[in-house]
């Protein structure tokens, strides 16, 4: 079959039909991912409840998918292209819709983790093979108009998430309560299943590529490591072995890069590849991606388990407060970012960052102040949201400007998997900062908002210095060079 690009996938031969229904199989798949990661944010007071759930593990339940999805995305990558894109999606669609169910059916907080440790493997299997999927259904000229779609609708299932996980509680269908928000994930997904076998093509694999396990083996270890250590150290007042978790993920990072390194030098397959960090926009983009989405991860955690925990808000409450944020960021990616970052570059990431710091940071001290409602809540939460919206569109453009299109694949997946980590860090501190600092129960909790502040604005501020560091005129627009 031909590719319409002239490669050896399918697009010519394909009707406009059944590339459209290709093309919202993948975008399914992409909700299903993005989704889970925040729309649990909303249930953690009430899995508290019903499990029993200690302040780590509830940071677990969330920040455990983001690693795993994070840290095994760019092996997700190397298998597709290894044994076909199609294969893997659908592996991984099929391992997503039965991790969701071992979530919904969790009945102690230790088998939710478990479970969500495997849902993020799952959602690394299936999600890099969504762009490639793409690639291979559409020309380049096609492609600008699909993947902006990317953006719009993997930055609305990020924000909705936890909307549609306060709605889901509060119907409480069948009696399920929680569980509802894994459980929905059975129809979406065999629904992604059923057309993705009907609709997404075979692409034949032309070559054999030697998938370096042991290199994602050792990220993988990096990653969990700190994120061990800066979860479970501050419940437990920082023991050794908690120091001794964070030196031996460093010294898998390390090794990792080594490695990597040292396999590029010598021709072989590698997870990353590291000449991609020589780029200005690639190294710094990348750093400020990270530490964004660290603190929007942390700020939507704190969020939601404040308004329940902290002001006895419901589910459903809290969900409906999430509306101006989400609204803010629609605004910030729309009606800002597209339209003004090819002129103002750098600097209206740097006033994104600004302004989403200035609007959370005022957000959470309305909090602590036990206001939970009001017209100037609603005011910062959409002020935030917009500061959002403001860096969460341009950074990805940002990231990979400067990238040659051969490497175009790996820096895609790159940018993803510190996107993900990020927001598996941002968990960790912002959540760790915010419980170590709750003084109990109820507007007890609302002592923890101070130092959960602090980290967010200081995560803000390095994403702007990394920001600052892009170069003046990213696209090249005033030189008129080509990329």
């Amino acid at each position: 079959m031909a590719d319409a690009t002239g490669g050896d996938g399918t697009g010519e031969e394909m009707t406009d039909r059944q590339r459209t229904l290709a093309f919202v199989t993948v975008l399914i798949a992409l909700v299903l991912e993005v989704a889970d990661s925040t729309i649990v944010n909303t249930a953690l007071p009430v899995i508290r409840q019903t499990l029993g759930a200690s302040p780590a593990a509830m940071q677990w339940i969330v920040a455990g998918y983001l690693l795993v999805l994070g840290s095994l995305l760019l092996l997700g990558g190397r298998l597709g292209d290894a044994f076909g894109y199609r294969r893997m999606f659908l592996i991984g669609v099929a391992a997503f819709i039965a991790t969701s169910m071992l979530c919904g059916m969790a009945h102690t907080p230790q088998q939710l983790v478990v479970a969500r440790l495997l849902q993020g493997g799952a959602g690394a299997m299936m999600g890099p093979q969504v762009m490639a999927i793409v690639q291979i259904l559409f020309t380049p000229l096609e492609r600008v108009a699909r993947l902006a779609w990317f953006g719009v609708i993997g930055g609305l299932a990020a924000i909705v998430g936890p909307i549609i996980g306060g709605l889901l509680i509060e119907a409480n269908l069948l009696g399920l309560g929680w569980r509802l928000i894994f459980l929905i994930n059975l129809p979406i997904g065999l629904l992604a299943l059923w057309l993705g076998v009907r609709t997404i093509p075979h692409k034949d694999v032309g070559h054999r590529l030697r998938v370096d396990l042991a290199g994602a083996a050792l990220f993988a270890i990096g990653f969990a490591g700190l994120l061990l250590a800066l979860i479970d150290g501050a419940e437990h007042g920082w023991p050794a072995w908690t120091l001794l978790s964070a030196a031996v993920g460093l010294a898998a990072i390390l090794s990792g890069w080594r490695r990597a390194v040292a396999r590029r030098r010598d021709g072989l397959s590698a997870m990353i590849e590291p000449t991609l960090f020589r780029l200005r926009t690639f190294r710094w983009g990348l750093l400020a991606i990270l530490t964004f989405a660290a603190s929007a991860a942390g700020f939507l955690l704190v969020l939601a388990v404040t308004l329940q925990q902290g002001l006895g808000k419901s589910p459903l409450a809290t969900a409906l407060l999430h509306m101006p944020f989400g609204l803010g960021v629609m605004a910030g990616i729309s009606l800002i970012g597209k339209r003004y970052l090819p002129r103002f570059g750098r600097w209206l990431l740097v006033s994104g960052a600004t302004v989403m710091a200035i609007g959370g940071a005022l957000a959470l001290a309305l909090l602590a102040q036990g206001i939970g409602g009001g017209v100037e809540l609603i005011a910062l939460l959409g002020l935030a949201g917009m500061g959002m919206g403001m860096i969460a569109g341009p950074l990805p453009p940002v990231v990979v400007a400067d990238v040659d299109r051969a490497f175009a694949g790996t820096a895609s997946a790159t940018l993803r998997t510190a996107q993900q980590i990020g927001g598996a860090l941002g968990i960790a501190l912002i959540g760790s900062a915010f419980f170590a600092g709750a003084s109990g129960e109820g507007a007890g909790r609302l002592s923890g908002l101070l130092p959960a502040g602090v980290v967010f604005v200081m995560l803000l501020l390095l994403s702007c210095v990394a920001a600052l560091r892009l170069p003046g005129d990213i696209f090249g627009t005033r030189g008129g060079r080509e990329r």
